[in-house]
């Protein structure tokens, strides 16, 4: 096949580059300039968008020895995916930036412009396996290392994405990958990991958001109504936290309070107990499916957060609503709107939503829904 690498500078994608060429395919490499502003170098940055690493994917492909190229799409990141991130938070939600940039830019923008320029598939290092079904079909199932594991973050493919997807590190450890560029000659063998969100630097959110949406003071109040504490900006907050709310008050019960809900109409932040915290059903929309809808009611396992562990649910999607609801066999903590909720067939990937709306299960609060 004719395919397109995406090499973000790192050891994974460089090395899924490099089997990409020993199985045979005729491979480009592309390196993808997604920050305005990128950094002269990784000092202080935290993620994939530096000057430097796009001089690693280079040098990876020379060592590798086919073409690179740069495409340049910071205008198409920032619109889809910073400005979504900023949007989200502003709305009360939390989104997961990663999802969002595999679902619009690696698997819509570049997919989309390989596909056009006579390419067959794009390869990425993710750690997924992509497996052919005897009836031609493909299906995303979970990394070999559960460690290291982004089936989660590849929910959102559709079986038209999956069909031109190439995931070569599927069956590899973290650690077989290291030691492969080592012997392969490829500087980054021992280049540290990208983390946290790619276009914070810094890592610090809050200050980030606080730059785009401003400062305003608003109350933290607990689920009586009474005020216990003050913020400047209830979108600095998502479901489930519970440091940084400086609430000078203890708990009645002594014990400690975590973010229940945001409301950016009024700015107000609501802290409860753990108790409080826990949902029972979760609603989603914008559902994406790896393969067929499903039909009717059925049973899996639902992932959501990035690391969180699958919980058992019985699922129902609603194709007249584009609704997916999910009640959960047990209580799950620290779930917020905007997150997604992957589901899994045992290792393989059924389809995710963007989660709405939850019900939470403490007697307390039973029946009630915190949505954004």
């Amino acid at each position: 096949m004719r395919v397109l690498a995406a090499m973000s500078g790192g050891v994974d994608s460089a090395v899924a580059a490099a089997r990409a060429v020993e199985a045979g395919h005729d491979v480009t490499g592309v390196h993808l300039a997604l920050s305005k502003n990128p950094q002269s170098f990784r000092t202080g940055a935290r993620g994939c968008c530096t000057v430097e690493d796009s001089r690693d994917a280079r040098r990876a492909a020379d060592v590798i020895g086919i073409p690179f190229y740069v495409w340049d799409l910071a205008e198409r990141f920032h619109a889809d995916v910073v400005d979504d991130f900023v949007n989200e938070y502003a709305a009360g939600r939390t989104p997961n930036p990663c999802l969002r940039c595999n679902e619009k830019i690696k698997f819509a923008a570049v997919l989309d412009k390989a596909l056009a320029l006579g390419f067959d598939a794009v390869c990425t290092g993710h750690y997924a396996h992509v497996v052919d079904g005897p009836d031609g079909s493909r299906e995303l199932h979970r990394a070999v290392d559960a460690a290291k594991d982004q089936s989660y973050v590849l929910g959102v493919l559709d079986a038209a994405q999956l069909a031109h997807a190439l995931f070569p590190l599927g069956d590899s450890l973290k650690t077989e990958v290291r030691a492969e560029a080592d012997r392969r000659g490829l500087a980054v063998a021992d280049k540290p990991d990208s983390h946290d969100i790619c276009f914070i630097a810094d890592g610090d959110t809050r200050r980030f958001l606080a730059d785009r949406l401003g400062t305003e003071s608003g109350p933290i109040v607990d689920t009586s109504g009474a005020v216990v504490g003050s913020h400047s900006g209830a979108y600095g907050f998502t479901i489930g936290q519970r440091k940084g709310l400086r609430i000078g008050d203890p708990a009645g019960d002594g014990r400690p309070r975590y973010v229940l809900d945001i409301s950016p109409v009024n700015n107000t932040v609501t802290v409860g107990t753990a108790e409080e915290l826990a949902v029972s059903e979760v609603s989603g929309d914008h559902p994406r499916w790896c393969g067929s809808a499903p039909t009717g009611e059925f049973e899996c396992l639902v992932q959501m957060r990035a690391h969180g562990e699958p919980e058992p649910a019985s699922v129902r999607y609603d194709a007249t609503q584009s609704v997916v609801t999910a009640r959960l066999s047990s209580p799950a903590r620290g779930i917020a709107p905007g997150q997604t909720a992957v589901f899994y067939d045992g290792t393989r990937v059924i389809g995710s939503a963007t989660i709405s709306a939850t019900r939470r299960a403490s007697a307390a609060t039973q029946g009630v829904s915190a949505s954004a």
